[in-house]
């Protein structure tokens, strides 16, 4: 019998080029930062359709899938400015 692999789940935060943030889970930052820019097919989310990523601002890794959504769920429940400071971002109010 083969022991079960734990799988590491991340939380992520993405700044678009106008400056907006994603905010989503994924068990490889670097593997889905790729696939929202576009570089891995047709597999980023539809955020980006508009907006392109710039770069990836902030990861935070997770016990597990559940965590890692529980913790997402708070993270976008945050406002702009509490968002930019846990990222490390230099706050700018985006323009509607």
């Amino acid at each position: 019998m083969t022991a079960k692999t734990e799988t590491s789940w991340w939380v992520y935060m993405v700044e678009t080029q106008s400056g907006k943030l994603y905010t989503g889970i994924t068990t490889d930052v670097e593997r889905r930062f790729a696939e929202h820019s576009g570089r891995a097919g047709n597999k980023g989310a539809k955020f980006f359709r508009s907006d392109k990523p710039k770069k990836v601002v902030f990861q935070e890794q997770s016990a597990n899938r559940s965590e890692a959504s529980k913790r997402e769920s708070e993270i976008k429940k945050l406002s702009r400015r509490e968002k930019c400071q846990l990222a490390g971002v230099v706050y700018r109010p985006i323009r509607k």
